[in-house]
């Protein structure tokens, strides 16, 4: 076999919401194991006793076909008897917590305290999910997001949640990076000869995929690649569908535009897919050196997340 007919496997680099619609379209096209979707863990926190891990959550239960798809974020079919009762005892009810979705939290905090590394957790949860894509934590290593505001240094789901977002961003640190190391076994499931894709979820530029690339060995790993790195945006017209990457943006002085993508991630991404709303910008990439096609990046549903995602896939063929 040649080194590129052994080239089968595909990496995803996710965040939340939005790469877990394309990770789940990533999932019906390629086979089971062949992919691997490296998650952001930067978003974990400690709430009530319990390790909270939100982007993994969310990439796992749309895998699972079991993500809330009106809400965008938890499990389907939820219910709150357990925050009801709460906030009988408590005012520490600014992070919701389903009855069913608890049982996720309780279960991982429970693994951790008997010694089972966060990937191992994950790995176990989706097998018992049935899921047959590997989802690996960005690291076993805790790091966390921190976003410098006007209000302050705040963690990230005191900023996201409990402050909505509202404070205006100055910038961003991720605790515990400097010390963090790519989950054990990684680097066999990530050997680069046997990689045909790498691709970059429509995911937060900033605390999605930043958090990942913060870790050095992420990001040498991606600089060494032999394969073509696609990008897809978070933006359909200049706005985030989801989340606050545009308002972070312009509060850091930036513009919300596939140019300013292009800068942030500079060689690290080989091309870009951009929403039709902003096609107008496909010629001004690729004269600065980077493929770049447009189409329907809104995921509306399952079909629409296959539908983008063999896009994907077929534009990384040609680059």
């Amino acid at each position: 076999m040649s080194g590129a007919d052994a080239r089968t496997r595909v990496v995803a680099f996710s965040g939340g919401v939005g790469g877990a619609k394309l990770a789940n379209g990533l999932a019906q096209v390629v086979d089971g194991p062949a992919l691997t979707i490296i998650v952001n863990t930067g978003d974990d926190f400690e709430h009530l006793g319990l390790t909270v891990c939100p982007d993994i959550d969310s990439v796992v239960y749309a895998l699972a076909g079991k993500n809330d798809a009106e809400r965008g974020w938890g499990r389907e079919g939820e219910s709150w008897q357990f925050m009801t009762a709460l906030k009988e005892l408590s005012d520490q009810t600014w992070f919701q917590l389903g009855d069913r979705d608890l049982a996720m939290h309780v279960y991982r905090s429970w693994r951790l305290r008997t010694g089972a590394t966060l990937s191992e957790i994950t790995a176990h949860i989706c097998a018992q999910l049935g899921i047959r894509a590997r989802v690996l934590p960005m690291s076993d290593d805790p790091v966390r997001t921190l976003v410098h505001s006007d209000e302050g240094v705040l963690e990230f789901q005191h900023y996201f949640v409990a402050r909505r977002a509202e404070p205006r961003v100055t910038g961003f640190e991720f605790s515990g990076s400097a010390q963090a190391a790519r989950p054990a076994g990684s680097e066999t499931l990530l050997d680069p000869k046997r990689i045909a894709a790498i691709v970059i979820c429509p995911s937060n530029p900033f605390v999605s995929i930043r958090p990942i690339l913060a870790i050095d060995a992420w990001s040498a790993w991606l600089r060494a690649r032999s394969c073509p790195v696609v990008a897809v945006s978070p933006f359909i017209g200049r706005e985030a569908l989801k989340g606050p990457a545009a308002k972070m943006m312009r509060e850091l002085g930036l513009e919300a535009t596939t140019m300013e993508l292009v800068r942030i991630y500079g060689d690290l991404v080989d091309a870009w897919i951009i929403d039709e709303a902003d096609a107008a910008d496909v010629e001004a990439v690729e004269a600065a050196g980077v493929r770049c096609m447009s189409t329907a990046t809104l995921m509306r549903g399952v079909p629409d997340q296959i539908r983008l995602a063999r896009e994907v896939l077929e534009f990384a063929a040609r680059v």
